[in-house]
């Protein structure tokens, strides 16, 4: 004797007998006008996304920030020593001027065993070689010109101090 086989065995004849109906495995053919449709429908939707991301790229640089200069009023114009600082270079290129460095007190940064490291915000870096400024110090302060980039801080130049 079975059981349970009233209105489930139904069920499963009604989904086999609809699958038959249907055409099984069996492909079905597409008229014309369903194939123009179904066409017209992904010519449309094909080139929603690249449009969506070219305009997204298009307006990215309306939305960045603009930069800021550090001598906004002028006031390192002049300087006696505006031009030595527009000279100045470390091994890693021309350190900009005086309004693009920080002067840096005696107490953020150090030297020792002929290294130096500089206190920026709170955090000990440690200044590469090729950072540091061998000529004299004509300003007398020590300086750093730091570098915020995607990869975090880095130290483009270095100009030791007197440390008094």
């Amino acid at each position: 004797m079975f059981f349970g086989t009233g209105r489930w065995v139904q069920e499963q004849r009604n989904r086999v007998t609809n699958w038959i109906n249907s055409g099984g495995h069996v492909a079905r053919r597409h008229t014309e006008k369903n194939f123009r449709e179904t066409t017209a429908r992904h010519r449309v939707g094909r080139w929603k996304k690249p449009l969506m991301i070219g305009s997204v790229l298009l307006m990215l640089p309306l939305a960045s920030a603009p930069g800021e200069a550090r001598d906004p009023d002028g006031r390192y114009a002049n300087s006696p020593l505006k031009q030595w600082f527009d000279s100045l270079r470390s091994g890693k290129g021309p350190c900009c001027s005086d309004a693009d460095g920080s002067a840096v007190s005696d107490v953020d940064w150090e030297s020792k065993g002929g290294h130096y490291r500089v206190r920026i915000d709170g955090d000990w870096y440690d200044v590469p070689e090729d950072a540091v400024i061998t000529e004299p110090n004509r300003a007398g302060r020590t300086m750093v010109w730091p570098i915020r980039g995607y990869q975090g801080l880095s130290i483009r130049c270095f100009m030791p101090g007197s440390m008094t």
